[in-house]
């Protein structure tokens, strides 16, 4: 059973990464680093003081702590645990790949810390932000997708390691939101 899901998931990841061309190779390796994204997380720290004032700051700081802990989880726990080779790194894989520019990755892959790491934030947010913001959580969806998928893409990960990582993400990203209500540090609004 565990070899059927590995030869499937081979498989659609070859499909899925083989899917490239020179547009499109721009905008996954962009997808994929981080300090493109920089106006991005200044539009959302604005909206976020705007919208929460002194509370900004717990916010913030809960902020901190769900990327920790979702790329902590992804990249040092996991990873060192299940050490699943990354297909840039299989070796009867290699010829088959496209990478981008960005390179090959560190050794493991699985599970993905940029896709944890962006459905954690998104999920979070999601939660948070109230529903004159739904056009931003449509954007942060959209953004956490576009970023989970630049990984198979750019030839760094497999299918199952960013689906595993995103339900990482969502799970951490909903938890944070519990703890920041739990101990009153987010008035209900």
């Amino acid at each position: 059973m565990l070899e059927k899901i590995k030869e499937l998931d081979t498989n659609l990841f070859l499909y899925l990464n083989g899917m490239h061309n020179l547009f499109f190779d721009k905008i996954m390796y962009w997808a994929s680093d981080k300090l493109f994204w920089l106006p991005f997380y200044l539009l959302i720290v604005f909206i976020i003081i705007k919208q929460h004032k002194k509370q900004s700051i717990s916010i913030f700081i809960t902020i901190g702590f769900l990327i920790t802990f979702c790329d902590q989880t992804a990249s040092h726990i996991i990873k060192n645990i299940v050490k699943r080779l990354r297909p840039s790194h299989e070796p009867t894989l290699q010829k088959f790949i496209h990478l981008s520019k960005a390179g090959p990755g560190g050794q493991y892959g699985f599970i993905s810390s940029h896709s944890a790491n962006a459905f954690g934030l998104a999920t979070f947010l999601i939660l948070l932000l109230p529903n004159k913001y739904n056009w931003l959580k449509g954007i942060l969806l959209f953004w956490a997708i576009l970023v989970a998928y630049s990984r198979i893409y750019n030839g760094v990960h497999y299918p199952t390691d960013v689906i595993v990582a995103m339900f990482l993400g969502i799970i951490y990203g909903y938890l944070a939101k519990i703890i920041l209500v739990k101990y009153n540090l987010l008035n209900k609004s």
